[in-house]
């Protein structure tokens, strides 16, 4: 379904997307190290529904963690029961107040012998300062700013329609993250500086490159991809500044450069590439690739230099034009590349470091 489902999330402004628990526990196993004695901030998860909390959770001391905290915004339309906590007389409504959930221990209170849901909930119920009410819960609200200044780490799945912003403070505040979003929004005029700068990557991802999201909102899936609850959406991934394991694998280059094979582009100086895996081992000036290639990008192999899109006109610098030789072109609306006329989808124009001629 490609984006349409994300693209309508943000025209809508409808951001109510619950990521699986099994999407955290495949993305989150290769990050393990850099959770030990730090304090994690999930400011976008509602206990009631949200997955991150419970992973965090329940992963509290296998993690070596030193604080958990989890923030939401004036509660959910999904009606989530992950925890069941009986809030007694503490909220009258919780699911319709923001408020901020505060774990330092979580220990085998209920002396069942296991460390699980259930004894973060006796903690919630037994000493209630870990539990307070928020002002609106918005992660731009200054009470919320202060909590973000406390975590060493971010790991949430934030309002898709409210990405850019998002994004946005945690570089202002220079924090280490680990967050779910479209993976077009990686060419956002906004981000993509970030990603040439080696500030923003792409972790491991979502089986297939796409997710099941537990949503309000009606799935267009088919039949064969249809789940109950949910909601199909293509094109998703993790953004991450984490180091990574995946992040120092080189693509193994297997094919030659010929001008027949890669023709150059009508608008640029550079050739185009259609798929990550024919990226030629010999060659060594400029090339245009899909932005799927971010996903294999090693920094060690490559040089980013720009991209060839809607965005490259408006916000490309003038050196970066003049180095890839842009040149408008009547099909290239903006920056988008053009071969023998017919104009290209979204490319990443890189540069391999160490070319085998």
């Amino acid at each position: 379904m490609a984006n349409k489902n994300l693209n309508a999330a943000k025209t809508a402004k409808k951001d109510e997307f619950y990521t699986q628990l099994v999407d955290i526990e495949r993305e989150l196993q290769h990050y393990w190290p850099h959770f030990r004695g730090k304090t994690v901030l999930c400011n976008c998860d509602d206990p009631y529904e949200s997955n991150f909390f419970k992973y965090f959770a329940l992963r509290f001391n296998q993690l070596g963690l030193k604080r958990l905290i989890c923030t939401c915004y004036n509660g959910s339309p999904v009606q989530g029961n992950e925890l069941m906590i009986d809030w007694g007389d503490f909220f009258d409504e919780p699911k319709k107040i923001a408020y901020k959930v505060e774990i330092t221990e979580v220990r085998d209170l209920n002396g069942d012998g296991a460390v699980d849901l259930s004894d973060v909930r006796y903690l919630l119920q037994n000493d209630k300062n870990v539990l307070s009410t928020l002002k609106t819960g918005d992660f731009r609200d200054p009470e919320c700013i202060e909590l973000l200044k406390q975590a060493d780490i971010v790991v949430t799945n934030p309002p898709f329609s409210l990405f850019r912003e998002y994004v946005a403070q945690l570089m202002e505040y220079e924090k280490k993250f680990l967050i779910v979003g479209n993976q077009g929004a990686i060419i956002y005029k906004e981000i993509f500086p970030s990603v040439i700068n080696n500030k923003i990557w792409l972790g491991y991802g979502f089986k297939g490159g796409a997710a099941h999201f537990v949503s309000p909102y009606q799935d267009t899936a088919t039949a064969n991809d249809h789940r109950e609850g949910m909601i199909r959406v293509s094109g998703v991934h993790w953004f991450t500044n984490l180091d990574i394991p995946k992040r120092n694998e080189s693509i193994d280059l297997v094919c030659k450069y010929t001008p027949k094979e890669y023709p150059s582009f009508d608008n640029y100086n550079a050739i185009n590439v259609n798929k990550t895996s024919d990226i030629p081992y010999d060659y060594p000036g400029i090339m245009g690739v899909p932005i799927t290639f971010l996903d294999k990008y090693n920094p060690e192999q490559f040089e980013i230099i720009w991209q060839a899109s809607g965005n490259t006109r408006a916000s490309a610098p003038l050196d970066i034009l003049e180095r890839v030789g842009y040149k408008v072109h009547p099909e290239d609306r903006g920056g988008c590349g053009v071969v023998m006329g017919k104009r290209q989808y979204s490319r990443i124009l890189i540069r391999n470091k160490h070319p085998q001629l």
